[in-house]
Parts: C-alpha cells; structure tokens; sequence
C-alpha cells in the first residue's frame, strides 16, 4: 500500500536537529552542499516504503541514528596480535598513534584451543596467527601502558572466551581501572564455531552454560561489555553465500537471545549487549543489500517475536572485517584494490566498526608497512572520499532495495528450515525454537554441509572461468615480485616456553591449586550460581589458560564432530 513520506522525514528532521553532529565540513570536492539524507519528495507516495523509511527508525534499513556517520564515523579497529605479547603491544600502540580508533586481539591457535604454550599440541604455533596469551602476566604486557578504561578492546576468541576475559579483568584491575566501566567485545560464539570454525574446547551444552554466566556478569555488572560477537565472518571466509551469512549469523544471535530468556533476563537489558561481526566480501552490491537487510530482520524479529521494546534492544550494531578469502597470493598488490572496494561496501551498509585486511595476509602476518597500508585505506575512505555526509546514499536505489528484499527473503526461508529442524514452536525447547534448530542442525552436519556445497558450486565456477579473479584465472600476466613478509621466529616459542616455566615456578602453587579446586567444584555442581567469578579468583592466582580450560573439561567433557559423506 502506497504511504505518504511526509510524517517520516518530519519525524527524521526532528530526531536530527536533537542529535550532535561532528564540526566538519559536510561539502563535495567541488564545495557543494548535500543534505544529511535524502528521499522521496514531499507528497510522494511510494509503496512499501515503510521496509526503507529513514535512518535512526525501525525497522533501521537505513542505519540506526539519524545522523548516519555525521554523528559519529565508523571505529577504526584493526585486528592484530602475533609473536608474544611484547611484539603486539608496540603494534597495538603504532596502531593507536597511527589513528586506530580501538584494538582488536587476534590470538594464536594454542591460545584459540584452550592450550598452554608448552603443551605438546602447541608444537610450532605459538604466537604464528595471533598473541600467545598463558596467564594474566600476558594480557598485564599485552596492554603495558594502555590504559583499557580509555579504549574499546575487542577479543576475537570463542572456545576458551571466558577463561580470556577473566584474565582481561584482572589486568585492568591491576591496572586500577573500574571494571564496571570497561568497553569492548567478546566473541564468545561457540554456535559458529561448530558451524565453521572448528574452534571449540566442550560439548554444546556446557558451552551454552558459559555464555549465559557471561551474559548474567555483564547485564549486572559491565554494562558497556558486549559479552557476544555473533559471527558470520568465519562462515563466509568457509565458503557461505551472502544469504547463508547471514542467515547463519542471525539464527545464532536469535539462538542467544533465547539463551538470555531461559536465564531470566530482560531482553530489553541484555539484549543491546548482543554484537555482530560480518565479512565484506568482493561483490560489492551485494554486501550492502545484506548489511541493510540485516538491521530489518533484527529489529523486526527483535521486536515481533522476542518482544524486545527498545530501540536499543532492537539495533543490530555490527562489525565488520573485509574478506580474508578474497586475497590472492598472485599479483598480491592488486589485494590493497580489493580491500578498498570490500571496506567501501562496508560503509555504505553502515558499518559500526571496520578492520581492513592487509595486502600480504593471504601469505603471512602483516608487516608494519602493510598493516600501514590497510589502516590508510579506511582513512582515506573516511576523510577523502565524502561518503560520511550523507546517510545510507544508496537508499531508494532501485537495484540495490531489490537486493535487500531478495536476501532478506532467501534469509527467512533458511530460517524456517533451521526451526523445522528443532521440531518447531509447538515443540518443547530446553532454550528455545531457534536454539534446539541450530543443535539439531550441527549435530546431523546441515550446516556443514549447505557450506561445503556452495563453496563446491564457486570453486566449480571459478574453474570454468564463469567466475574471474585478477591474477588467478584472468590477466595472470605481472611485472611484480615477490614480498618481504613477516616470519615469526621459533625462537618466541622457546622463549615462551621458558617465561612460562619460570612464572609457574614463582607463583604461589597452594593459592593456584585451592582455586582450581574451587573452579572444579563449582563446574560439578549445576545449582553452584555463576560460574565468572571463580574463574576470575584462578585468573588473578595466575593459572593458566590451559589449566583453567583442563580443569573444566574435567567435567564438561570433549566433542568429536561427526563425520560427513
């Protein structure tokens, strides 16, 4: 039905003239004036205009404030970490001083599984695709002279999430920061990690168990935390479609949202503390369409099926990593154009917050000279191009609100399968619908294999030549060379080994060993309460990642996928 759009720009010019806009100058190149958004004329009557409207209104396909990225540009957060936490902490602050507007941890793969450095299944990986992270001396090096009351800290971790966060805690403690008022984000999403990662330390449940404690200790205690990143990010990076994406990621956020009912909280308290991370792949419409589409059903599904009242508890703030599977180690330079284009779709779909791969990441760690390069380009994007003036420029484009109504349908039709999985509303839930879907859906290998099959139907296409990478099966011809890339020495694993082995040896074992004890009585007993702050006593007594994830496992158990033909 045809609307007309004279009460929504009136309703938007309102909610703008009440926000605070950055002193900046909102003209093109040439010193033309643009307006902060733009839409229908007035007395225009456009049907179905009510799935756009304007930005800072539900169902938000426009953005979630008024201003667009007048108010307040995207967060700078370049995602890095390498070697041990010395190396990274001078990356972290030529980051900060390079204009980083936050900081991103990437850890290493024993630190990712829930093991110590010195244990056997970390041979040859410490600190190769991330910070060795062993103990609270680590993360107390990783921030030295950061001060993490004054900067926003992302985690990208999710088996040993809370183990990690405990560890943060204490750091800032040590530091003298309030940490009531520490902001930043955990991962924390073992869903995805069944799904596409492959990164977790438990069974399901006990997992689940977890992250509803952590939602508990941040609702109550650190209200600025997000305590969950759902992540599509990896889901794409393993071979997803956009719909699949995104579908996945917002079934997993439902999954949560569920898990915070079951545990009695008020969705309107916790649920602003739920975060998304997505990929910004290569095809650049259709990244935006998705970003866009990805607000409405959040909001819409926010509001009509989990009867969240707020508009904060209805806004999907997401961030956003270009694609890491789009680099090419042909003709790598041609990869700085790619992440140019992938973080420009980024911003157009509104982006919260953006990290922008480097040119030499398909072959290694980033340099400082690349990882340089990958911080400028989104500094040009955002100071340069003038895309920050106007919010959601895109919207009303013909081709690209089709895109949006075309992925947001292909989403609710995976959504109907995931719930069909879990028996449906009718049935009995433990969590919830979505939830027992998801469980269903990871134990029988569905989601495994819809990504294996789409990543199958690329690659074939790629091989056909229906589908062309520059460098790869298209003008393959180059004048480059090889990179100077970053080699980790296996030096920093003996060196850590050694840290470790002497920290073990100074601190005080009985302290250590009473407050694992504690952890493993309080796993044991499921009517022990919250189980955060008995992590967060092993923590400050330094025990270690891996004694703290061993020690719960005790209980918890392992889990073994099963395998797929």
């Amino acid at each position: 039905m045809a609307q007309h759009t004279d009460d929504g720009r009136a309703r938007w010019q309102a909610r703008f003239d009440a926000s605070r806009t950055r002193d900046a100058d909102f003209t093109t190149l040439s010193g033309q004036q643009v307006d902060p958004v733009y839409g229908p004329t007035d007395g225009a009557q456009v049907p179905g205009f009510e799935r756009i409207g304007w930005p800072g209104e539900f169902p938000f396909t426009r953005g979630l404030y008024p201003t667009g990225y007048r108010g307040r540009t995207w967060t700078i957060r370049q995602f890095a970490g390498f070697g041990n936490a010395v190396q990274t902490n001078e990356r972290y602050k030529m980051i900060l001083a390079s204009g980083g507007g936050g900081l991103s941890v990437a850890f290493d793969m024993p630190t990712l599984m829930g093991h110590d450095s010195d244990d056997p299944q970390a041979l040859g990986e410490v600190g190769h695709c991330g910070v060795a992270i062993d103990s609270v001396a680590d993360m107390d090096i990783l921030f030295d002279d950061i001060p993490l009351g004054d900067i926003t800290t992302s985690m990208t971790i999710s088996g040993p999430a809370i183990p990690a966060f405990c560890m943060y805690l204490a750091a800032a403690e040590r530091q003298g920061v309030d940490t009531g008022k520490l902001n930043g984000t955990l991962q924390t999403d073992i869903f995805k990690e069944y799904i596409a990662q492959k990164e977790w330390l438990y069974p399901p449940e006990p997992h689940l168990r977890l992250i509803g404690d952590l939602m508990e200790c941040c609702a109550e205690n650190i209200p600025a935390f997000k305590p969950l990143s759902v992540s599509g990010y990896h889901i794409r990076e393993a071979g997803a479609t956009a719909a699949q994406e995104l579908a996945f990621t917002l079934a997993d956020g439902f999954g949560y949202v569920e898990l915070g009912l079951s545990r009695g909280l008020d969705v309107n308290t916790f649920a602003p503390g739920l975060s998304f991370f997505f990929d910004a792949h290569i095809d650049f419409f259709e990244e935006i369409a998705k970003f866009r589409a990805a607000r409405r059903i959040w909001a819409r599904w926010m509001r009509d099926r989990y009867g969240a009242t707020s508009e904060k508890a209805q806004w999907l703030r997401f961030h956003t990593q270009t694609a890491g599977v789009s680099l090419t180690a042909q003709q790598p330079y041609n990869n700085v154009v790619r992440t140019a284009l992938e973080a420009m779709s980024a911003v157009l779909g509104g982006t919260n917050s953006l990290h922008t791969n480097a040119l030499d990441e398909t072959l290694a760690l980033p340099t400082e000279q690349s990882a340089e390069i990958a911080l400028r380009t989104q500094q040009v994007i955002m100071e340069e191009t003038g895309v920050v003036n106007v919010a959601d420029p895109l919207g009303g484009s013909w081709y690209v609100e089709a895109l949006t109504d075309q992925i947001e349908a292909e989403a609710e039709r995976i959504f109907e399968r995931i719930l069909h999985m879990g028996g449906g509303d009718s049935a009995e839930h433990p969590i919830g619908p979505m939830t027992s879907g998801i469980l269903a859906g990871i134990e029988n290998g569905w989601f495994s294999s819809e990504i294996a099959e789409s990543a199958f139907q690329y690659q074939q296409a790629l091989e056909k030549n229906e589908k062309r990478i520059v460098g790869v099966n298209a003008h393959t011809s180059t004048v480059s060379g090889e990179l100077e890339i970053l080699r980790i020495s296996h030096e920093i694993e003996r060196e850590q080994k050694r840290v470790l082995t002497e920290r073990r040896a100074q601190r005080d074992k009985a302290t250590v060993d009473a407050a694992l004890d504690r952890l493993l009585e309080a796993v044991r007993d499921p009517n022990s309460g919250n189980l955060i702050p008995v992590i967060l006593d092993a923590a400050r007594a330094e025990a270690t990642l891996g004694e703290i994830c061993r020690t719960m496992g005790e209980e918890f158990g392992t889990y073994t996928e099963a395998p797929q033909f």
